[in-house]
């Protein structure tokens, strides 16, 4: 028997008695109808509507041809059309697909002709070229109706076998080009069995959903709810993206459970929550926690641990509040049926405490990565230890504490971790290189001026061209997604390189708003405002200056440093602007025109439309009385 047919029959006897998400989420429709599923700016949606819709969905892509391990491409935004289009994949017995709209086009290409989607489930307002003219698209609105139904309604709910494939997602590749991790339905029930069970998940739970659809923590905050009849609420955007929106949209919203991203966490951390509130756990994950919650907060943080070629999580713990700031969380014990062996590099065991790589086998494995046998083969290997089944080399470097859980101690490789989102460098080299007037780069995280942690690109010029960082980033985001794009990039003549030919990283110069790369003609601030606005903006972004005109995104700015500046801009000038300004109005002159009009409304007797009647002249002056608690 060889190896596929073994992996396959170890998922089959796993929970070959076990119900797949979609029976399981059928039934809470069957039962509790008129129960609340879905909750967002677009309305609710009762298990009934939800379920009616899927099977809508589901009855087209059968129609369509889809079957067990066909992958259907899902392409919308983080609305109950993606949730809902994702459960009708399931129930045709297909796998689903999600892939970020917002990517550039070359990337989205690639993860459908890479996956072999030969249907993609998108939205009316996303339009996009097809590399396969054959492709075919359908299209829901955002609350998950088809906006083209088919004839006929018969019921379809597909008995899915543990060993079929569930969902399929990219993540950043080290060859240069993303890689899709294929997950069973076996991991993912495994996955919602030990959810439901950790956290006694109940039909009267209120969950949320934050991630963005192409990152697998959003698989872990939709099946465990769904499964079990609870609620699920998405927040708008705009929420998301500020601790102290978030925090009250919480409470407003009597949410008693939510994943939230690592550096989200840590922000939520650090602010004040009232002594009552519904939230009894807030789970994170995704990234290196780095402080422990204080003593005064009124629910349970739990850390979790897990790459997305093993269903999620592998493991997870309480933190306990502490003050103590000489060491990390713990990443916890393992889940059930997740099997863990730190190892040394001839795959032996190391001793109790002794730093070794983390292996993982068990039910959530992925059966590997799709059209990549040569790079399943070195990542995926065959389980010296007896177990069924292979261990996923995670390239992670843990040990084992005194009481029994992990402690994580970093990469052995060069990938890195920005805001929760996994990153291969050689991804990002690989599109700079393709550039003409690049001879070859390098890419490092670094702490930018003692600030967050951002990507800096190195890269030596293959002729006499000279490129601005407007030029470097428009170039770069034509090709990877935001987060991938460098925050800062620095000219050299050459590379350091080891004795064996490699990049020396280590002997790259650190960057700093002295050396790194700015655009040759900038546009200087005008007014005083402005140049407050301007020195604000530059420490946050690790640059020297601020070109008024530039936007705020593009020079490497991201949600978490736009909840900064709006802070110290309340701080200085003793206005309350909402974090989607900084979206609306992302440069230093339109950040400033708009503390401009809320200034001048302040006063008594001016009317908003009048203060934009002295917006222009007011804007011009040299000198302007920044702000006055008498006014």
């Amino acid at each position: 028997m060889n190896g596929t047919h073994l992996q396959e029959k170890i998922l089959n006897s796993f929970c070959e008695e076990e119900k797949s998400v979609v029976e399981r989420v059928t039934s809470q429709a069957e039962t509790r109808p008129e129960a609340i599923a879905l909750a967002s700016s677009f309305g609710n949606l009762t298990y009934q509507q939800l379920n009616a819709r899927a099977d809508q969905l589901a009855n087209c892509l059968v129609r369509l041809g889809v079957e067990p391990d066909m992958v259907v491409g899902l392409c919308v935004d983080r609305t109950p059309a993606m949730i809902i289009g994702a459960l009708g994949v399931l129930k045709a017995g297909g796998a689903y697909l999600p892939i970020n709209p917002n990517d550039p086009a070359q990337r989205l290409i690639f993860q459908l002709d890479d996956a072999q989607a030969q249907i993609v489930i998108t939205t009316a307002q996303m339009t996009f070229e097809s590399s396969n003219p054959t492709r075919q698209i359908v299209r829901l609105d955002d609350s998950g109706r088809m906006l083209k139904p088919p004839d006929g309604s018969s019921k379809r709910i597909t008995k899915i076998s543990p060993a079929s494939l569930a969902y399929v997602i990219y993540t950043s590749g080290s060859t240069g080009q993303p890689k899709g991790v294929e997950i069973t339905h076996a991991g993912l029930s495994n996955l919602v069995n030990w959810h439901q069970s950790a956290f006694q998940i109940t039909p009267e739970d209120r969950a949320t959903q934050l991630a963005r659809v192409s990152f697998d923590a959003a698989v872990w905050e939709i099946w465990p709810y769904l499964t079990a009849g609870a609620s699920v609420h998405l927040p708008t955007d705009e929420v998301l993206n500020d601790p102290e929106a978030l925090r009250d949209w919480l409470l407003a919203q009597s949410i008693t459970i939510s994943f939230v991203p690592t550096p989200m966490t840590e922000r939520l951390l650090s602010i004040p929550w009232p002594s009552k509130t519904a939230l009894r756990a807030l789970l994170t994950g995704g990234d290196v926690l780095h402080r422990f919650p204080p003593a005064n907060l009124p629910f349970t943080v739990f850390n979790n641990y897990g790459p997305t070629e093993c269903a999620v999580v592998a493991t997870s713990c309480i933190v306990p509040p502490s003050n103590s700031n000489d060491r990390l969380p713990p990443i916890g014990r393992p889940i059930p049926n997740a099997r863990l062996h730190i190892l040394d590099s001839s795959l032996r065991p190391v001793p109790a405490g002794t730093p070794g790589e983390l292996y993982i086998g068990g039910p959530g494995v992925a059966r590997g990565y799709r059209n990549r046998p040569d790079l399943t083969a070195d990542r995926f290997i065959a389980n010296p230890f007896g177990d069924s089944g292979s261990l996923f080399k995670t390239g992670d470097m843990v040990q084992s504490l005194p009481d029994g859980q992990l402690g994580f101690l970093g990469r052995l490789d060069e990938q890195i971790k920005i805001r929760g989102f996994r990153i291969e460098p050689h991804e990002i080299v690989v599109a700079l290189d393709a550039h003409p007037a690049i001879a070859a780069s390098t890419v490092v995280a670094q702490n930018l001026n003692g600030g967050d942690c951002r990507l800096v690109a190195y890269f030596v010029y293959s002729n006499s061209d000279r490129l601005t960082v407007s030029q470097l980033r428009d170039f770069l985001a034509s090709r990877l997604p935001d987060y991938m794009v460098p925050a800062a990039f620095m000219s050299l003549d050459s590379l350091p390189l080891t004795a064996n030919g490699k990049v020396d990283r280590a002997a790259l110069p650190p960057a700093n708003e002295n050396n790194v790369l700015s655009d040759d003609h900038s546009t200087d601030p005008e007014t005083e405002l402005e140049k407050s606005v301007a020195g604000m903006l530059a420490p946050l972004l690790g640059v020297k200056k601020v070109d008024v005109r530039a936007n705020f995104f593009s020079l490497g700015g991201h949600s978490l440093l736009g909840t900064q500046l709006i802070s110290r801009l309340r701080d200085a000038f003793g206005v309350d602007l909402p974090l989607r300004t900084i979206f609306e109005a992302p440069t230093v002159s339109g950040l400033s025109a708009e503390i401009d009009r809320l200034l001048l409304a302040k006063l008594e007797g001016i009317t908003d439309a009048q203060a934009e009647r002295l917006l222009d002249l007011n804007t011009r002056r040299s000198s302007y009385p920044l702000h006055d608690d008498n006014n």
